[in-house]
């Protein structure tokens, strides 16, 4: 079981993915080039954060284009789990993988700050193995990280399930204060109708230790522990 983390041009999380999945997770693990057409051999992709291509454009939409994306595409219809943080949340959206758009932050700024994020539905592979209600503490760090979609198409998603974290306050409730970048429903991450391709804006790597946390927080493995149990057959991380 290899899980395969792609970098494009600009990334800049990649090593930090890798970095948990191997030396924190004992998982076999490795980087794939954009420039790949290929991921026949690997059990999962990750898309990492970062600033692929610069942003240039809309983020995202130039890594699209990569040869990578054909794998990803022959992975997700395969039923093999592609999950996208951030700058990947971008790239799935921008290349149809998943619905919405992802849209410059209500506040016109850069947001690198820590978030409480409270379990919508387990209905995915990064959250089959956690509680709805639950509340975790992961970092966000992005421009574009407010998320969009036609209210009538937000209350589907949520009928199906496919609203899997939210943005919360200390108390875990929903309000605007709590709400970093003013996306719909504060809605965090999302996932497809299979639950396999899943988007994230908040960072589960930069949350997966305790000593690199201010608040001690390692809640980014439970994302991390979730998706390998899938791909290994349900055993125990």
């Amino acid at each position: 079981m290899t899980v395969a983390v792609v970098r494009f041009p600009g990334s800049n999380c990649d090593l930090d993915t890798l970095y948990v999945l191997k030396r924190v997770l004992n998982t076999d693990v490795q980087l794939v080039w954009h420039q790949e057409r290929s991921l026949e051999s690997y059990e999962a992709a990750i898309l990492p954060g970062g600033f692929s291509y610069g942003d240039y454009l809309r983020a995202g939409a130039i890594a699209t284009q990569s040869p990578i994306m054909k794998g990803i595409r022959d992975m997700a219809r395969k039923g093999k789990p592609v999950l996208g943080i951030c700058n990947g949340f971008q790239i799935l959206v921008e290349a149809g993988l998943l619905p919405g758009a992802l849209l410059r932050n209500s506040s016109l700024r850069f947001m690198c700050q820590w978030t409480m994020l409270r379990v919508e539905s387990t209905a995915s592979v990064i959250t089959r193995r956690l509680e709805v209600g639950r509340v975790l503490r992961m970092p966000i760090a992005h421009n574009e990280g407010r998320y969009f979609l036609p209210e009538n198409q937000i209350e589907e998603l949520d009928r199906r399930g496919q609203i899997l974290l939210r943005y919360v306050n200390n108390q875990g409730l929903c309000n605007d204060e709590s709400n970093p970048n003013g996306s719909c429903s504060s809605i965090a991450a999302i996932c497809d109708r299979t639950g396999n391709i899943i988007g994230m804006m908040p960072h589960p790597e930069r949350a997966s230790e305790k000593i690199l946390s201010p608040f001690h927080s390692d809640d980014g493995l439970l994302i991390f522990r979730s998706l390998l149990s899938q791909i290994q057959g349900g055993m125990t991380l």
